[in-house]
């Protein structure tokens, strides 16, 4: 049998018997990443209609670092993220770096950007007179804002999609504030760096197939609900 045969069949025996260590890694990361994502969207969402909307002294150059964010690359993130939490840092006092919370504020940083530039993207998009319309109606401010997310839902969809693609891969500023540290910081990315160097494929496969297969899984579940009808 070849490396890779040997690899690709040791791979998916971890994963039928349910290996710890690799269900462990697994879990983190879903959960450090659904935190992150749902962060992202309760501050992203919001914010993103009220660019939208409102007009006030600034609101351009708010828009550039949005936009501006939507590309800045995650190791500088990650360098921001570890200097603030670092022992000589502003909120080194805290002692949250080589934790879970660094890593989930890491993707916050990272995602939110992905949801408000996108989630104003598509409230632009709409008709400007369903605005009118709906104030029109005696509509408060959140049900305004309610009622713009559910007509925009396929770009606030891809603006929750956006941002979860951007976290669930990353592994620069994950490994520079998390430390992956085993059974504590470890995700698949970061793990599957490490397994590849220590020379075990098959945990870095296995890790490899499951991260494929989420990104998958949560991916069509966004297609899904994007291209729904409306009743």
């Amino acid at each position: 049998m070849s490396p890779i045969a040997e690899g690709l069949a040791q791979a998916f025996s971890l994963i039928v018997r349910g290996d710890p260590g690799l269900l462990r890694v697994i879990w983190l990361s879903l959960w450090a990443t659904g935190i992150a994502t749902t962060v992202a969207m309760v501050v992203g969402v919001p914010t993103g209609v009220f660019l939208a909307l409102r007009r006030f002294p600034g609101r351009n150059l708010f828009v550039t670092f949005v936009n501006a964010g939507m590309g800045i690359p995650p190791v500088v993130v990650g360098l921001l993220v570890f200097l603030l939490l670092a022992r000589s840092g502003p909120l080194g006092g805290l002692d949250l770096l080589y934790t879970p919370t660094a890593i989930i504020v890491a993707q916050v940083i990272i995602a939110t950007p992905q949801v408000i530039g996108v989630t104003i993207a598509g409230i632009q998009g709409l008709d400007e007179r369903l605005v009118l319309q709906i104030v029109s109606l005696g509509a408060g401010r959140a049900q305004l804002y309610l009622k713009l997310v559910r007509e925009a839902r396929v770009a606030v969809l891809a603006a929750l999609a956006a941002g979860f693609g951007a976290i669930i891969s990353e592994v620069g500023a994950v490994m520079m504030v998390g430390g992956n540290i085993q059974g504590q910081t470890r995700v698949m990315t970061s793990a599957i760096v490490l397994e590849t160097r220590q020379g075990n494929f098959a945990m870095a496969i296995a890790l490899s197939i499951v991260l494929l297969v989420i990104a998958l899984v949560i991916n069509g579940a966004f297609t899904w609900l994007q291209q729904r009808r409306p009743r």
